[in-house]
């Protein structure tokens, strides 16, 4: 296939991207990038969207001349939502999703949201539970709320803007929310006892289009005519589309960073426990995956700093021999083991550096599978992200799971990526594989695991 290039508007957290992104090589030709600034103006904290909007279409114009865009796709953070009023203006600023003001509202939110069977949405502080931002501004500010003629999760905003046509989107829907129902595939009970349904645009999916980009963009972008506005994915899902398109379920991956996050293709409901970090998402063609995560980065960081020393084998030695174990949690009250308080089992004094880091690898694998066996995960696990660079942890890991483990080697993959694969021509999957390393298991790693868990106590 020749290059299809696909201009990609990509918001996360703390910055964001706009992309040229090559279908065929699937990879990003060009990006320009903004931090994602937080305005303390106005009744709340809130996402500066007209700085984001003139940077969108500077970035756009610009990557545009280097190569005529084919198509333009949208991937966001989730728990995000614009309040839009009947003129296509907002009643409200998009509340940045880590102000706790929604939490003034807890006790009253606790009684009106869903339970967890019904949404599979954990309890989340702040305003990270999407219901939670609505049911605080509404209260709050009831006219401004009133006067929203739509509730549009935050990547379909963006889509509005350059379109012109409202929608909304299951994979952001579906993303802690407790705003859908995983049982009924229908709005939750929330949406229905706040009675806020006649706000919700019609769910489309991801990779429809939703029209071509407005005429008046278009001349002042330099865009060929109709170029197509595709709805767009919260950006999780964004990131794991690439796997869902190159093999069948089931299936597990690991994305790793601050967080380390489990996502189960055709895993089972049944085991997601929210008070051990678990959760459910929806994936863009509209299944359930389940999910579970623990803070494993920031663990990593805490115990052996931002630079941890390279493992020699004679600490590997000793750790498997010893059999010196990190028992959870580093972060107490999130993860697998929240109610568990971190202890070593050997005198920390006694150990160097580089035997810490070593145990600590292996203390994140064993975290890791435990939340593989939460999500009722099988099939092979694919490892993306910082630590599919950490040889111990993914033998441990491959270990412990006795499956088939997979690390990346691809830097190309992203919510970037994902989002622009939106544009696929229809029945088409990726153009170019994700390139995979097999990760073999260690007799002497798997010996490890089980006193690990005869510590622990299995899952």
């Amino acid at each position: 296939m020749s290059s299809r290039f696909i201009g990609v508007l990509d918001i996360g957290r703390t910055s964001a991207k706009v992309a040229l992104v090559d279908l065929a090589s699937r990879s990003e030709s060009m990006a320009r990038k903004l931090p994602n600034t937080v305005r303390s103006d106005g009744p709340y904290p809130h996402y500066d969207v007209e700085a984001l909007w003139a940077f969108t279409l500077e970035a756009l114009a610009e990557l545009n001349r280097e190569a005529p865009l084919e198509a333009l796709s949208v991937t966001t953070h989730g728990a995000s939502a614009a309040l839009v009023g009947a003129d296509g203006q907002l009643t409200l600023p998009v509340l940045d999703h880590a102000f706790a003001g929604p939490d003034e509202l807890a006790v009253e939110y606790d009684a009106a949201r869903p339970a967890f069977t019904e949404s599979f949405t954990p309890r989340l502080p702040g305003g990270l539970n999407l219901g939670a931002q609505l049911f605080w501004q509404a209260r709050r500010f009831p006219d401004a709320f009133e006067a929203a003629r739509w509730i549009v999760p935050y990547p379909q905003y963006w889509s509005f803007r350059l379109s012109g046509v409202v929608a909304s989107e299951i994979t952001s829907l579906g993303c802690h929310t407790d705003l859908w129902n995983f049982e009924t595939d229908l709005y939750s009970s929330l949406v229905l006892g706040q009675r806020w349904l006649h706000k919700m645009p019609a769910v489309r999916p991801a990779t429809d289009v939703l029209g071509p980009v407005l005429p008046e963009l278009a001349a002042r972008l330099g865009l060929r005519p109709h170029v197509p506005v595709h709805s767009g994915i919260e950006d999780a899902n964004a990131s794991l589309l690439p796997h869902l398109l190159e093999r069948e379920p089931p299936f597990a991956v690991v994305s790793t960073g601050p967080w380390v996050a489990v996502f189960a293709p055709g895993g089972s409901l049944s085991r997601l426990d929210p008070a051990r970090g678990c959760l459910a998402n929806i994936d863009a063609f509209g299944r359930p995956v389940p999910s579970a995560r623990f803070m494993g980065g920031l663990e990593l960081v805490q115990l052996c700093g931002e630079q941890p020393p390279v493992p020699h084998e004679a600490a590997i030695a000793r750790v498997l021999e010893e059999a010196i174990v990190l028992s959870p949690s580093v972060a107490e009250g999130s993860g697998p083991f929240p109610e568990r308080r971190a202890r070593w089992n050997k005198p920390l004094h006694t150990l160097d550096r580089g035997t810490v880091h070593v145990a600590v690898s292996f203390y994140l694998a064993m975290m890791t599978a435990a939340c593989l066996d939460l999500t009722g995960a099988d099939g092979d696990v694919v490892v993306e992200g910082p630590f599919a660079g950490d040889r111990l942890y993914l033998q441990m890991l491959a270990s412990a799971v006795g499956r088939r483990v997979l690390a990346t080697a691809d830097a190309s993959l992203g919510a970037s990526i994902g989002a622009a694969l939106l544009a696929r021509p229809p029945g088409a999957g990726p153009d170019q594989k994700t390139a995979l390393q097999i990760v073999p298991a260690m007799p002497e790693m798997a010996a490890y695991a089980r006193y690990w868990r005869s510590i622990v106590g299995d899952v």
